[in-house]
């Protein structure tokens, strides 16, 4: 075998030993099992729902809160409607606000400010709600005493005159003089309503009666109607009535020796000498009834509501002891008619002051007379502002 041969068969012996032994550690190894799947993240609770917005109220007095009448009566609904819904409401109010251009611009600025449910609680209002609510169909607006509406906007109201005319029953039989005085603030149907339910209470129980009257035109001037109620006193007007919003008329007949009834909200405190009763309102149904159906929805524009003794909303409270037993019974059981439906204040027959007669006998005016009245009734004296 020649040298060159050799080194053939060497190196192909030494291949053929590097071939095998890589064959035998290949056999010889192992496959590593395919690593376990990494854990899959433990679920996580769905996020809790954002929480719904609070509903945003405003109120647009024409007086001030602390009135002690009409202006604080609607505070002290706004006030129970945040005990009643909590978080899910947040009002606010603006005070003083006039009966005027003014008004409107107050009513634009509450919808700027993100209000959705705006209440106008005065009835010189009506034309600035009426122009704000059609261009803002998006917000809900209601209007306190007022009698146009839209789809956007509604009217409510309280039978004050069934307040009135509770205070008159009291009044009649406390007369030394057989001579009331009101004190009224602007002649329009709801004021007319009042003077003239009032008069008619007193006159259920003392024929006799007389009213005189004396128009401050405001709703809320303690001067004006300190100097109208002065001089109803000097007329000879021992028992007096308001329907303007300030205590100013219960106090000057309590530094006068005179009686006075405290109207809207109970002002015994102002003056408990001279207080008889006070002829009270209560917002708190209507107000509640009206934020829940904002709340779910089932809110309507239009319409209009009217709500009395029967519904919780008037009442006549803090009848003084100086009122004898047998006169506050009567006054009781004008408000039990009242609540059950017994009584009916206006039907007929009832004359006016001409001594036309304006309901028939055994007729009760309904919704639509009350809400136009602009006559006296017979036994108020003087001339009506504006009438013939």
């Amino acid at each position: 075998m020649t040298d060159t041969a050799k080194r053939r068969l060497l190196k192909f012996s030494t291949l053929s030993a590097i071939t095998a032994s890589l064959a035998l550690v290949g056999c010889g190894k192992k496959e590593e099992p395919a690593p376990a799947p990494a854990p899959a993240a433990p679920a996580t609770e769905a996020a809790p729902a954002p929480k719904p917005e609070p509903l945003k109220i405003a109120f647009a007095y024409i007086g001030p809160v602390g009135d002690g009448g009409w202006t604080y009566a609607h505070d002290n609904a706004r006030k129970a409607l945040e005990q009643e819904f909590g978080d899910k409401i947040v009002t606010s109010y603006v005070e003083n606000v006039p009966e005027a251009a003014d008004a409107e611009r107050v009513i634009r600025d509450m919808v700027d400010q993100g209000n959705k449910l705006i209440f106008g609680t005065t009835f010189g209002y009506m034309e600035q709600m009426v122009k704000v609510a059609a261009d803002h169909p998006e917000v809900k607006f209601e209007h306190a005493t007022g009698y146009k509406q839209s789809e956007n906007l509604r009217t409510y109201d309280s039978r004050t005159y069934e307040g009135a005319y509770m205070a008159g029953v009291i009044a009649g039989g406390m007369t030394k003089t057989n001579t009331l005085g009101v004190v009224g603030s602007v002649p329009i149907p709801e004021v007319l309503r009042n003077l003239n339910s009032f008069t008619l209470g007193a006159q259920s129980v003392n024929p006799k009666i007389k009213t005189k009257v004396v128009w401050v035109n405001a709703w809320f001037d303690t001067a004006k109607e300190t100097e109208a109620a002065q001089s109803l006193i000097n007329q000879g007007a021992d028992v007096l009535f308001q329907n303007t919003d300030s205590s100013a008329v219960l106090q000057t007949a309590g530094k006068n020796n005179k009686y006075a009834f405290g109207w809207d909200s109970d002002m015994t405190a102002y003056s408990p000498e001279a207080h008889l009763a006070s002829a009270v309102i209560n917002w708190v149904p209507y107000y509640t009834k009206s934020v829940q159906e904002a709340l779910d929805g089932s809110w309507k524009g239009g319409g209009h509501v009217w709500l009395g003794v029967k519904d919780g909303a008037i009442d006549l409270v803090s009848i003084s002891e100086k009122v004898p037993a047998e006169l506050k019974e009567k006054a009781e059981q004008a408000k039990a008619g009242l609540k059950d439906g017994s009584l009916v204040i206006w039907k007929g027959p009832i004359f006016n002051q001409a001594g036309k007669k304006v309901v028939e006998d055994g007729v009760a005016a309904d919704d639509d007379f009350l809400r136009g009245i602009d006559f006296y009734v017979k036994g108020v004296e003087g001339k009506l502002p504006g009438g013939n």
